[in-house]
C-alpha cells in the first residue's frame, strides 16, 4: 500500500514526495527541489513547490477543519468541486483561471498552474495599486460563469445534474450562518466587533428589525434559489492580477445560488479597498475604487443583456419583458449581497486586512461605520440600484453619515 493510498493532513516532506509522484513528467530537478507553504484563507493548505531549472506548481491541500477554527469540521470533497468548476471556468471564460494539472480524491489534493507572476488582488490593493483591465475582466468573469450555468441557457436536465455535484452541505452552511445570520445577532458569538463602534454595532446592526427582515429573506434565497453556480467566495482575496491579467480562483465555496451574491461581493471588496484608501488620504486611490465598482457594474449589466440574446436556449426566457425582469432581479440581490458582505467582514469573523490593519483607530472606526451604512442602503433599498453610478452614490451617502 502506497504512502498516499489514505488521507493524511500533508507537512513539507510529504508535498515534495507527493509532487513527484503525481507530476513525474514535468522532469523536477530533485537535488534543488524546495516548497513553501503559501496559504492566506481560512480553509486550506497551500504549497508551491519549485526547483532551480524553472519548474513549479501549486499543490493545493484541503484539511478537515478550518484553519481558523478546529471546531469547525468541512468535508474535504471541497477539493473535487474547486478542481472540477475551474475546469469549468476555463471553459465558458478561457484563461481567467489557473490550469488545473491534476486532482487526487483519496489525498484531497490538486495540482495546479504556478501564478507567482501574479499578485493577490488585496495586498496589492492595500499598497494602493490600480489595474486598469480589472473591471473589464471581472465583469467578463462573471456573466459568462454565471449566464452560461444557468436555465436561462442550459439544459435543465444538465444543470440539476451540476446542482447535485457541486453541493457541498457544510460550506454553505458556513455562509448561511457567518454571513447572512450572526453578523445581525451574534447568536453563536463569533462576531469581532471593534471597540469604538461597540455601541453603533449594537444599534444598526443587532437591533434593527426591518434590517433583520430583509436579512432573512436573502438567507433564504441563497438556500432556495438554484440560479447559477456561482463562485461563492469572490473576493479580493480569491483574484490574482497584474496590470495585464486577472485569474480567479478558489472556488470551494461554490454551489448554485443567486447570481448576485458573487456580483456583490466583488462591489464590496472594491469598497474594502476604498476603506483603506480612504483612511491613508489617497484620493487618487479612492477615485479608482469608486469608478472601477462603476464601470464594473456597468459593463456586467451591458455583457449580461447582449450575451443573454446571444445564448438563451429556453424558449419562455426569450418572452418579451422577462430578460428585464431576470436582471433586475439579479441587481436586486447584488445590492443585497453586497450588503451582507459589508456587514459580515465589518463585525463578523471573518474581518479584511483592508480594515483591520488601519492603525488610526479614529478612522478605522469612522470606515467601519461607513461599511455598516453602505450595507444597510443596500438591503434595504435593493430596488434602487440599477447602474454603476447607483451603487457608488451609496458609497458617497454612508461616507457623509459615518463622518
Amino acid at each position: 500500500m502506497g504512502k498516499f493510498d489514505t488521507y493524511f493532513l500533508m507537512g513539507i516532506d510529504d508535498i515534495l514526495e507527493y509532487t513527484l509522484e503525481k507530476l513525474p513528467d514535468i522532469g523536477w530537478d530533485k537535488a534543488t527541489m524546495q516548497a513553501k507553504e503559501i496559504g492566506d484563507g481560512n480553509l486550506n493548505y497551500v504549497f508551491r513547490v519549485w526547483d532551480e531549472q524553472g519548474h513549479s506548481v501549486i499543490i493545493k491541500h484541503a484539511g478537515v477543519s478550518l484553519r481558523i477554527s478546529e471546531d469547525m469540521k468541512v468535508s474535504t470533497d471541497r477539493n473535487r468541486i474547486e478542481s472540477e468548476i475551474l475546469q469549468l471556468n476555463d471553459k465558458y471564460a478561457p484563461g481567467m483561471v489557473p490550469k488545473i494539472y491534476f486532482y487526487d480524491t483519496v489525498m484531497s489534493a490538486c495540482g495546479m498552474e504556478d501564478l507567482s507572476d501574479y499578485q493577490l488582488m488585496r495586498y496589492a490593493l492595500m499598497n494602493h495599486e490600480t489595474f486598469p483591465c480589472f473591471a473589464e475582466d471581472i465583469s467578463t468573469f462573471m456573466v459568462n460563469t454565471l449566464l452560461m450555468t444557468s436555465d436561462v441557457v442550459m439544459e435543465h436536465q444538465a444543470k440539476k445534474e451540476l446542482v447535485k455535484s457541486f453541493i457541498s452541505p457544510e460550506l454553505c452552511k458556513i455562509t448561511e450562518d457567518l454571513v447572512l445570520m450572526e453578523p445581525y445577532n451574534d447568536i453563536n458569538g463569533n462576531n469581532h466587533v471593534f471597540a469604538p463602534n461597540k455601541e453603533f454595532v449594537k444599534k444598526e446592526l443587532y437591533e434593527d428589525a426591518a434590517l433583520h427582515l430583509e436579512v432573512a429573506k436573502l438567507k433564504f434565497k441563497f438556500m432556495t434559489d438554484a440560479q447559477a453556480l456561482m463562485h461563492g467566495d469572490l473576493h479580493t482575496g480569491s483574484i490574482f492580477v497584474r496590470p495585464d491579467s486577472t485569474k480567479v480562483f478558489d472556488p470551494e465555496f461554490a454551489t448554485y445560488a443567486p447570481m448576485g451574491y458573487d456580483v456583490g461581493n466583488v462591489v464590496a471588496n472594491l469598497i474594502f479597498a476604498y476603506d483603506n484608501g480612504l483612511a491613508a488620504g489617497d484620493d487618487a486611490f479612492c477615485d479608482w475604487c469608486l469608478k472601477t465598482i462603476e464601470v464594473t457594474m456597468d459593463l456586467f449589466i451591458a455583457k449580461f443583456n447582449k450575451k443573454f440574446d446571444e445564448a438563451a436556449t429556453e424558449p419562455m426566457a426569450k418572452v418579451p419583458g422577462f430578460k428585464k425582469w431576470y436582471l433586475e432581479g439579479i441587481l436586486n440581490d447584488t445590492a443585497g449581497y453586497a450588503g451582507t458582505e459589508l456587514h459580515r467582514r465589518t463585525v463578523g469573523m471573518a474581518n479584511v486586512k483592508d480594515v483591520t490593519t488601519i492603525a488610526d483607530e479614529s478612522k478605522r472606526a469612522w470606515v467601519e461605520r461607513l461599511n455598516i451604512l453602505c450595507g444597510k442602503d443596500y438591503i434595504m433599498n435593493q430596488a434602487k440600484f440599477r447602474t454603476g453610478a447607483d451603487f457608488v452614490a451609496a458609497v458617497k451617502r454612508a461616507q457623509e453619515a459615518a463622518e
